[in-house]
């Protein structure tokens, strides 16, 4: 992962971010890299998770406002939440 190539954050999916989060740990966990490179991809790995955490609350809300749009007659919605709140 180049410093020059990468995506920007905010221009990332969900998927897209926590794949690349996956990766970032990965990379860190091998160890052996210089200090710098462990640094900033610990820097982008906080960025990529708190990009993550902010697609997921988004999406918590957009089901929690068709369940009450639904009058709350969706039951099934509620293991999407609990589906949700696990990743």
């Amino acid at each position: 992962m180049s410093e020059t190539t990468e995506t920007p954050i905010e221009n990332l999916t969900f998927d897209d971010a926590l794949g690349e989060l996956q990766k970032t740990v990965a990379e860190l966990e091998t160890g052996g890299l210089p200090l710098e490179r462990s640094i900033a991809l610990y820097e982008r790995g906080v960025a990529l998770h708190e990009r993550c955490a902010a697609l997921l609350a988004s999406a918590e809300l957009k089901v929690q406002q068709l369940v009450t749009r639904a009058g709350g007659a969706l039951t099934a919605i509620g293991c999407i939440l609990v589906y949700l709140a696990l990743l």
